[in-house]
Parts: structure tokens; C-alpha cells; sequence
């Protein structure tokens, strides 16, 4: 192998290497496939506060979405035992997600805007 196919090679290596770490940070920081709903809690699926496996919003536009519990990003700042307190207060939520195998996957929890 000649010296400018070495270096060739080396380039579309390093090349193939950036975009991989891209393509990797953007899934784990939140690039493509999070998507936003906002609603208001109209069920919770829990065998107590510290063990919800999902939950239900309806959307402004009269929409019914639901939601499984994944790892929750900022679960300190709102645990998905809140979701209960929504219920009854009708203060809406917005719910960042991921789809996983066909279903909606929340990751992030917080009081609507």
C-alpha cells in the first residue's frame, strides 16, 4: 500500500469514527427520536408512588396518549409518583419520550409551560 492510500484510509477511518460519536451522543443527549406531548394526567398505572409503570394524558386537541415509565432523566426533580397529583389537580404535563417498539417510553417528566 502506497503512502497516499495509507493516509487515505486513515482519513475516511477517522472520518467514519466522527460520525459514529455523533450519531451515538445525539441518541444519549437527546438528538432524533425524543418527541414532546403535553396534557393532562387522565390515568396512572401504579402499584404505588414509587412504582409506576404508565400513565395516561389527553392533549388540548382532545387526543388520549399513553405512556410507558422508562428511566425517568430528572426523576428527583419530578418522580412519576407525582403523576397521581396531576390526576387530581388537572395541572397538564409535558412528557418528553423515545418510541420503543411501537410504544411511547417517557424520559423526562416536568410541569407544563
Amino acid at each position: 500500500m502506497t503512502a497516499d492510500r495509507r493516509r487515505l484510509a486513515l482519513l475516511l477511518g477517522v472520518v467514519a469514527a466522527v460520525v459514529l460519536l455523533a450519531v451515538a451522543a445525539a441518541t444519549m443527549l437527546g438528538g432524533a427520536g425524543r418527541r414532546v406531548e403535553t396534557g393532562v394526567v387522565v390515568s396512572v398505572q401504579a402499584t404505588g408512588l414509587s412504582s409506576v409503570q404508565g400513565f395516561s394524558i389527553r392533549t388540548a386537541d382532545g387526543r388520549t396518549v399513553d405512556f410507558r415509565v422508562g428511566t425517568i432523566e430528572n426523576a428527583t426533580a419530578f418522580p412519576p409518583g407525582h403523576l397521581a397529583e396531576h390526576r387530581v389537580s388537572l395541572i397538564p404535563v409535558q412528557v418528553t419520550y423515545v418510541e420503543e417498539g411501537g410504544a411511547r417510553v417517557a424520559v423526562r417528566l416536568e410541569d407544563a409551560p
